[in-house]
């Protein structure tokens, strides 16, 4: 007989505006709170609910941007966000991988599936422009997934071809025109560019040149 997924509920919110966080904060203590199927929370729940209500004080207190109510404010969920671990691993036990069960208490399941990694799209240049004196701007198609992307570039050989020794550049995002600076006005200069993902390396795109003004 296979044997059932484990139901876990998603407990990281750290992403969550405060405001999103106070609803799921809320939500998670509707649910709990006198449901016969968490009889026994690990933590006080009226205490739990003043804490959810101080937080959402603190909240409109730091919007006119006071240090003293945003380092309260986020003492105060740093709190909850241990309170909410507390509680999720409380439910996760105790509803017997009954999703029913599980989803009257406000958590959400984590997914169980995982998409299997896949090869990145081949990396490529869109243009290159001009920037300051001795700079070129180079755009490169942003991939999905890319975790970086390796900008090389070498002076194009006098007589043509492929250059035998290639300066590399390493850019975390594609989502801006990169900088090449440091070039000499006036040479002709060959840029590839490839991408790392979860898998490996793209391979080199195809060459690009540019006259460096």
């Amino acid at each position: 007989m296979s044997k059932l997924n484990q139901i876990i509920p998603i407990l990281g919110y750290t992403k969550l505006s405060d405001e999103l966080f106070l609803g799921r904060l809320n939500a998670f203590y509707i649910g709990t709170n006198g449901n016969a199927a968490y009889p026994n929370p690990p933590m006080d729940m009226n205490a739990f609910k003043a804490d959810i209500d101080s937080y959402s004080r603190l909240i409109t207190q730091a919007l006119d941007g006071r240090k003293k109510a945003i380092s309260e404010k986020k003492k105060k969920r740093e709190a909850l966000t241990q309170s909410l671990r507390l509680l999720g691993r409380y439910v996760e036990i105790m509803c017997k991988n009954d999703m029913p069960t599980f989803l009257s208490s406000g958590f959400e399941a984590a997914s169980r599936m995982r998409t299997p990694a896949t090869p990145l799209l081949p990396a490529s240049i869109v243009k290159i422009t001009h920037g300051s004196s001795g700079e070129l701007l180079a755009t490169i198609k942003s991939l999905p997934r890319a975790r970086s992307h390796y900008v090389r570039y070498a002076p194009v050989p006098a007589g043509g071809g492929t250059p035998a020794t290639w300066t590399t550049e390493t850019f975390a995002s594609a989502k801006a025109a990169v900088s090449i600076s440091g070039l000499t006005p006036g040479t002709n200069y060959a840029f590839q560019v490839r991408a790392f993902g979860k898998l490996d390396y793209t391979d080199w795109s195809e060459t690009f040149t540019r006259v460096c003004a």
